[in-house]
């Protein structure tokens, strides 16, 4: 895991592929607590019978969103910034959903620095955030995910 102290050591860092998390499974059970909280109950995540005869994955799927909001988990398993008085997810740009995550797959994040600005003290990160899924050539996902940094 990196460690990163302050503005200068993300500069550092600007262009560069940080790493990887480790693989993290996504089981029905945790697709089905994201359905409950969100809501969103569509059959392709939650029944298993009818995607299995219907649907054209013949598995349940993890929501994309779900996917998404496993990016700070994630992140932390790759880089820990320290002197933060406060860090802001700021958005996600450019993202795009590239392939369905089966029940039961392994997902794992790499994360590449794009750019790092200082805007009058606050840090701008663009990290390129790409979900890959174990045994599987395409991403989940590929996008620019950005944090706000207020360091100390």
């Amino acid at each position: 895991m990196l460690t990163i102290n302050n503005y200068e050591d993300y500069k550092s860092y600007e262009g560069k592929l940080l790493g990887l998390s480790e693989w993290h499974k996504i089981d029905q059970k945790q697709i089905n607590s994201f359905a409950d909280a969100t809501l969103d109950h569509q059959w392709i995540h939650v029944d298993k019978e009818k995607a299995e005869s219907e649907g054209p994955f013949k598995s349940t799927i993890a929501h994309g969103y779900l996917t998404l909001s496993l990016i700070p988990y994630l992140w932390k398993q790759i880089a820990e910034v320290r002197n933060v008085k406060m860090e802001i997810n700021y958005g996600i740009e450019n993202l795009k959903f590239g392939q369905a995550v089966l029940v039961n797959s392994e997902v794992q994040l790499q994360a590449k620095v794009k750019s790092v600005t200082n805007l009058r003290g606050v840090i701008k990160v663009i990290i390129e955030a790409t979900l890959l899924i174990k045994d599987n050539a395409k991403p989940a996902y590929v996008g620019d995910v950005i944090f706000l940094y207020h360091f100390m």
